[in-house]
């Protein structure tokens, strides 16, 4: 086989000549055409990263936003909650209060009317009790019942002590004997002579009448009140009658 040297040597030139021209005229451009492209990409590529980044930064804000809406919620709904039975509370407490105080004003209620007809019934028996001491009076001997009264009125004097009953009549003193009926003065001289007697001394008595004591003979002094009547005896049942 016989090798052409000078087609050879002008092919390598060609094929030299060629890559040069390709290096110069196509390479570069296309390189550099190529690295632009890589450059846009690149950015286009970091711009998305960026924006990426950026709606991930934005969809974490949307959840702890969303999150603090959530417990926000929760918060409000718990706050209303806790309003509410408080506000249940107060007024459960409100009608409690409401309750007891009418629980009280109609128990006060109650009471006022009983203690009213209580003391109209007291009032009403009290007059009905001096009705009939009047007519069981007027029906009785005046001049015994005169007697039963004085000698009950020489007994309460003997029973005073000694001290007090001193007190109450020393010589010279004024008494007042008061009775229903008129005593006759020579009665009167008797009344005066067995008092002083009991007391012991000589006490200046004046006789007075007060048709209220119904039957009876009070003796009354500055130091001395000795009730012994029936209009006494019946305002002591009267107050035991009292509730």
């Amino acid at each position: 086989m016989t090798i052409d040297w000078w087609t050879l040597t002008f092919q390598t030139v060609n094929v030299a000549v060629l890559i040069w021209l390709l290096q110069r005229f196509f390479w570069k451009p296309v390189s550099s055409l190529i690295e632009q492209r890589r450059r846009t990409t690149q950015g286009i590529l970091d711009d998305a990263e960026t924006k990426q980044k950026n709606v991930t930064g934005a969809l974490a804000d949307i959840a702890s936003t969303r999150a603090g809406f959530v417990k926000e919620s929760d918060d409000i709904k718990t706050a209303a909650h806790l309003s509410a039975e408080q506000e249940r509370a107060a007024l459960l407490a409100d009608a409690a209060k409401a309750a007891a105080a009418l629980d009280v004003a109609a128990r006060a209620s109650i009471e006022k009317d009983r203690s009213a007809a209580a003391t109209a019934l007291s009032q009403r028996a009290s007059t009905l009790a001096v009705d009939i001491a009047q007519h069981l009076a007027s029906r009785l001997d005046g001049a015994a019942i005169q007697a039963t009264f004085l000698e009950w009125l020489l007994k309460a004097i003997a029973a005073m002590p000694e001290n007090e009953r001193r007190e109450a009549a020393r010589d010279g003193s004024s008494l007042v004997a008061i009775s229903a009926a008129p005593i006759a003065a020579d009665d009167q001289e008797r009344y005066r002579r067995l008092i002083g007697q009991s007391f012991g001394s000589h006490p200046d008595i004046v006789f007075q009448t007060d048709a209220t004591l119904i039957v009876g003979l009070e003796l009354r002094g500055p130091t001395l009140v000795l009730s012994n009547s029936w209009r006494a005896d019946l305002a002591q049942v009267a107050m035991s009658l009292t509730p």
